[in-house]
């Protein structure tokens, strides 16, 4: 078995890889730190699109398949970790076990693939505005914040293991953090990505192939980007350049940058409401996906343009629903329907339930599935999106809980430990019936979560009164029992608030 992996073909377009199953179809990049190439290939046996991160080498090559075989256990780890920002991964192959030995290839992680387009194409017209850099990054911060939470290193430092969505997000596409990577190299790589869009050139050493290195000062450090473009905010050029330092002064934290953008988010629509653009309606283009024509450059940027205008909006509307829960905290209802408050009653001799001050948005919401069978995980966030009209949905279930499984819920992680007053709950899925747990981490066991709420939905809004708790940093809408329906029992989820104790 050990012979024929020096001489081993190329991986080509067209080649067939994993023991026959996964045709190439395209590279997408190399990451040659820890000798990974990065292909776009079809899953043969299921008939799908996948991303497959591939180690190359030779499995006599002790040292090398010691680094990747850590890389595959870190990958395998992650697998539990689900969000939208981050591409699921789905399988992990290794020598012997899906990959021949005769391959040359040391371990192979599958992921399901990113449409959208990569970053090269969508810098193609040069570095983006404040505004659009803060909505591509958000989400993948919010995940890096949450898998760290988690204790998990995703691996965001390097440009071309990142797309861009449909949506306009960006995402973690190539799942595989390299063996030596901690959670400050995700910071660092935060940063760097922010770099690139603003300047459009990739700050850390090493710029791959299609991109070009940022510019240095005396010092070898990476200049400002407001330096070269004066019209960005300070903060933001400011927190792209600190992440990227291991000076005492510099960002070691990916909460610190999701705070940053949050206000650059804030500040960017309170500038749209002061000074809004001219011009006819929205068409309802959220992003482009084309690849650039030759000679229609005028074009291509019209098409971003108009995804910025489009996202803006969106944002504006996001934040003037924001303002509104906060003004009223609770006598306000999102969404169609009646507003019911379940109160959690409290016992003679126990402490009083908390008392509500505002509403506090997570850094990640990914669902919470003990059978590792999530349903629509990559639409886990349209519940805390503040668009009542957008919704998370469980699968249809022939049969109710727990015949299947006990439960299904969205689990949210928060920058810090808190103490929650209220849950609200939107849903038109009048009938479910849900459980608010604290967890002491996003994947904790179900048994290792305490019940503070609970409640039968009504079609509307439902709060939630929480009863005395500890701080945590992780809360659990847990659905115990579905809406049933002609078909059987399915559940919607439009919003979930959270709302601070004092």
């Amino acid at each position: 078995m050990s012979g024929g992996q020096a001489h081993s073909t190329p991986l080509v377009p067209g080649g067939v890889i994993g023991d026959g199953r996964y045709r190439l179809l395209a590279l997408c990049g190399r990451d040659n730190r820890c000798d990974a190439q990065l292909w776009h290939a079809r899953d043969g046996q299921l008939g799908r699109d996948v991303a497959l991160t591939v180690l190359v080498g030779i499995h006599t090559d002790h040292a090398a398949a010691t680094r990747a075989k850590r890389t595959a256990e870190r990958a395998m780890h992650a697998s539990s970790f689900t969000h939208p920002g981050v591409a699921r991964v789905m399988e992990v192959l290794t020598p012997g076990n899906g990959v021949k030995f005769t391959e040359g290839i040391l371990a192979i992680i599958v992921a399901d693939w990113t449409q959208g387009t990569d970053l090269v194409e969508l810098l193609a017209g040069g570095s983006l505005g404040a505004g659009a850099t803060t909505t591509l990054v958000e989400h993948l911060a919010a995940a890096v914040e949450g898998a760290h939470h988690a204790g998990l290193v995703l691996g965001v430092d390097h440009p071309q293991r990142v797309r861009v969505t449909p949506e306009g997000r960006l995402r973690l596409a190539f799942p595989g953090p390299r063996p030596d990577a901690i959670a400050r190299d995700d910071v660092r790589g935060l940063g760097a990505l922010l770099y690139l869009l603003l300047t459009a050139r990739w700050p850390l050493p090493g710029a791959p192939e299609g991109y070009r290195a940022a510019q240095t000062g005396q010092d070898g450090s990476p200049v400002a980007p407001s330096s070269l473009n004066p019209q960005l905010p300070h903060e933001l050029s400011s927190v792209a350049v600190r992440s990227l330092q291991d000076t005492p002064g510099g960002i070691r934290t990916s909460a610190a940058i999701l705070q940053v953008l949050d206000q650059i988010s804030r500040s960017e629509a309170q500038t749209a409401m002061i000074e809004p653009v001219g011009g006819g309606k929205d068409d309802g283009v959220v992003w482009t996906t084309q690849r650039p024509v030759a000679g229609r450059e005028h074009n291509r940027k019209l098409m971003i343009s108009v995804g910025v205008l489009a996202l803006l909006t969106l944002a504006v509307i996001g934040w003037l629903g924001f303002q509104i829960v906060s003004f009223f905290s609770t006598d306000t209802s999102k969404g169609s329907g009646p507003t019911v408050v379940v109160g959690q009653s409290s016992q003679p001799g126990q402490p009083d339930a908390p008392v509500p001050a505002e509403p506090v948005q997570p850094a990640a919401v990914g669902v919470y599935d003990v059978t590792n069978e999530p349903d629509n995980p990559n639409r886990a966030n349209r519940a805390v999106d503040n668009n009542p009209t957008t919704v998370w949905q469980t699968e249809e279930y022939a049969q109710p809980f727990p015949a299947v499984k006990p439960g299904i819920g969205l689990m949210a992680s928060f920058a810090e430990p808190l103490r929650m007053a209220s849950v609200s709950v939107t849903s038109p899925s009048a009938g479910t019936v849900v459980e608010i747990r604290t967890a002491p981490s996003n994947d904790a066991p179900l048994e290792q979560t305490r019940v503070i709420a609970q409640a039968t939905l009504s079609a509307g809004q439902t709060q939630l009164q929480l009863g005395e708790h500890e701080a945590s940093q992780h809360l659990l809408v847990w659905v115990t029992k579905l809406a049933e329906n002609d078909k059987g029992s399915q559940s919607e989820i439009a919003e979930v608030v959270y709302v601070r104790a004092q």
